[in-house]
């Protein structure tokens, strides 16, 4: 890995480890040349269906949220947290107990607000299990 890719994952990592949501869940991030993929490792606290071994929605969903500011963050460096406006998350099937993968695309940064769209999968990239689009607000400012 090159200086500024090590570097870049590392301020990611920092990023993510001031969220104690982000360090409960295990979230880490892969940077390989423009691109983020977080993970979240798979741990049966995040079983929310014992019977059907799924994921918990709400996990899927805040590692989604998590993922997209984590890209956010990446791409502007935002010297603080964004604030969440509105989260659509869309659960398009059942997320067993194994790992999820996820990317988020930054597709409009203004000045004061950013849209994220974010998507989570499994085995294959192409069949995802969720995705969210997502509005955050970058600045308090008038």
């Amino acid at each position: 890995m090159s200086g500024d890719i090590i570097e870049r994952q590392s301020k990611v990592q920092d990023y993510l480890k001031r969220t104690p949501f982000a360090e409960f869940l295990g979230l880490r991030c892969e940077i390989l040349g423009d691109e983020m993929t977080a993970v979240l490792p798979f741990d049966e606290k995040l079983i929310g269906n014992q019977t059907i071994r799924a994921l918990h929605g709400g996990a899927t969903g805040a590692f989604l949220e998590l993922t997209a500011l984590a890209q956010l963050f990446l791409i502007s460096e935002v010297p603080r947290l964004a604030k969440p406006i509105n989260l659509t998350i869309d659960y398009l099937r059942q997320a067993r107990a194994e790992d999820l993968f996820a990317r988020a695309v930054v597709t409009k940064e203004g000045r004061r607000i950013a849209n994220v769209h974010a998507e989570a999968w499994q085995a294959e990239r192409a069949r995802p299990v969720a995705t969210l689009t997502a509005h955050f607000l970058l600045s308090d400012d008038g």
